[in-house]
């Protein structure tokens, strides 16, 4: 069957208050997603420039260094484009333009829902790397539909650009038929090759995704088209 995979986020939290740290870490990760600490600016901004996160929850009052000044160090001396949520008390319109001018995303007031910062977070994640966080899974094979790699039990698939956009097409049809025309029409709009091109490429994606594994997924229609289907599904 296909499912939809979310990519486990690499967060950090800067927050001076341990418990509301604690809170929002325990629920982050209790989501799958992977938290990371610094109870003040300056640990806070080191962790930031010295890792990868794909976004930051930053408090901005903090011992050492506020958000505000971190924002603008992280965005101006380290050219750092992590999305940053910003969380605060203040919540009047020349505080909230006040922490947009210094760099960050978006902004929550205290208090907050936790449900609403994972969403926020999400929201900022996708705008700043569209769809690299979703893949496509039918059975052992995961197709990335950011990078366009591709995996089946793990191992790394060798695709070119047109395998990729079959094997996109057949995934997010599975279980069901793709027709020949529409694959056509997919791959050379109104105007495909007189001969038989379209066998040659699932010649291809077949290979790629079925020679070296023993339960085949790539399956003929003849007559119809191709279908993406796992054995419990044939």
């Amino acid at each position: 069957m296909l499912a939809v995979v979310v990519e486990a986020l690499r967060i950090l939290i800067v927050e001076d208050h341990r418990d509301i740290a604690a809170n929002l870490g325990d629920y982050l990760e209790a989501r799958g997603h992977l938290p990371d600490f610094a109870h003040d600016g300056v640990t806070g901004l080191h962790l930031a420039v010295t890792r990868e996160f794909d976004a930051i929850v930053l408090d901005v009052t903090l011992p050492g260094m506020n958000g505000l000044t971190f924002c603008e160090r992280l965005r101006s001396d380290a050219r750092k484009e992590t999305p940053v949520l910003m969380l605060t008390a203040r919540d009047t319109v020349a505080d909230k333009l006040e922490g947009f001018r210094a760099g960050t995303d978006d902004y929550v007031t205290k208090p907050f829902s936790l449900e609403e910062i994972l969403m926020r977070l999400q929201a900022l994640v996708r705008r700043a790397r569209p769809r690299r966080s979703e893949a496509l899974r039918v059975a052992d094979l995961e197709l990335d539909l950011g990078t366009h790699l591709a995996r089946r039990g793990g191992e790394r698939l060798d695709l070119n650009p047109t395998s990729v956009k079959i094997l996109s097409e057949l995934m997010h049809a599975s279980p069901n038929v793709v027709s020949r025309q529409r694959l056509e029409t997919l791959l050379w709009g109104d105007a495909p090759p007189a001969s038989d091109a379209l066998r040659s490429q699932i010649y291809i994606l077949r290979q790629a995704i079925d020679k070296d594994f023993e339960q085949p997924l790539l399956v003929t229609v003849h007559g119809v088209g191709y279908r993406l289907v796992a054995s419990d599904d044939a």
